[in-house]
């Protein structure tokens, strides 16, 4: 199988994301995910970019989540792992095909199990996370980044921020470890 280009490298592209940034009067797009998180508040935003990469200029394909985002994914990722020592049969959503069987009674008694868990973690403080900047070189387009900033929220200024300091050379991690609290449901 050939070696076919990444266009995310091509002039190209290039070009027409520096035309549709003018237009927006930002230094990046916004990218339609159906993916993001329903109700998601700026929480994670997937967004294109321009930067260089080996000294190459290249489009960026960035996935941007606040700490608490990553952190709420990480708890309840850690007590998934947990519950399946209670439910062997139990499959997480990822992991489900067409073939999957539902079954109401059990995935209920599950996701009671799951949030018991998720209490029993917060509460002895089990689960840290802190940010952190993964880089994607063999993306299908462009490099691809996956993030995670100690922020409230992805408004434009955060944003045009952090792809200033990326870009320069001056974006500084936070090697902090951190932990939050859920929202109690029931005010």
């Amino acid at each position: 199988m050939p070696n076919t280009p990444n266009p995310g490298f091509s002039i190209e592209e290039i070009q027409n994301l520096k035309s549709l940034c003018a237009q927006e009067k930002r230094s990046f797009v916004y990218i339609d995910d159906e993916n993001l998180p329903i109700g998601n508040d700026n929480e994670m935003v997937h967004i294109q970019f321009l930067g260089h990469y080996n000294k190459q200029e290249v489009i960026y394909d960035a996935m941007l989540c606040t700490l608490q985002l990553h952190y709420s994914s990480a708890i309840y990722e850690a007590a998934e792992k947990e519950v399946m020592h209670h439910f062997p049969l139990y499959v997480p959503i990822e992991n489900r095909d067409e073939s999957y069987v539902e079954n109401e009674a059990f995935e209920e008694e599950v996701e009671v199990m799951i949030l018991e868990i998720i209490d029993e973690l917060e509460e002895n403080d089990e689960v840290k996370v802190s940010e952190y900047i993964e880089i994607d070189e063999n993306f299908d387009f462009g490099v691809g980044l996956d993030v995670a900033l100690y922020v409230p929220a992805f408004e434009i200024d955060v944003i045009e921020k952090f792809i200033s300091d990326f870009n320069g050379g001056t974006l500084s991690l936070d090697p902090s470890r951190f932990s939050f609290r859920s929202e109690d449901p029931e005010l």
